[in-house]
């Protein structure tokens, strides 16, 4: 059985400004989700891995979380023809706040 190639994931300029905000443990969590979940099949929706009803502000158009609680989102777009995901925003969600970078949106 053939194997898929891999995804290439790129970074929005305004992510490592989101990332400012997170301990470096978190990051290393962050980033090593991103890579196991992101590279592979990342349109293939999972318990943890959804496509958005509405497009974001931002443009995405999938979540994903995880971690303690399953507080840390991830909010990206997928280019199915250049096999390239784009994550556009990461933050945290805290009760009924959502946290990306210094802003916080109530849900």
């Amino acid at each position: 059985m053939p194997k898929t190639s891999p995804f290439e994931i790129v970074f929005d300029e305004l992510v490592p400004e989101h990332l400012d905000v997170f301990e470096g443990k978190s990051i290393s969590l962050i980033r090593t989700t991103i890579e196991e979940q992101l590279r592979f099949e990342p349109h293939v929706e999972t318990r943890n891995r959804k496509p958005l009803g509405e497009t974001t502000t931002f443009g995405a158009t999938w979540e994903l979380h995880f971690g303690p609680n399953n507080r840390f989102r991830v909010f990206y777009d997928i280019h199915l023809t250049k096999k390239q995901v784009v994550v556009l925003a990461i933050g945290v969600k805290i009760r009924n706040e959502l946290c990306i970078g210094k802003e916080r949106w109530e849900i």
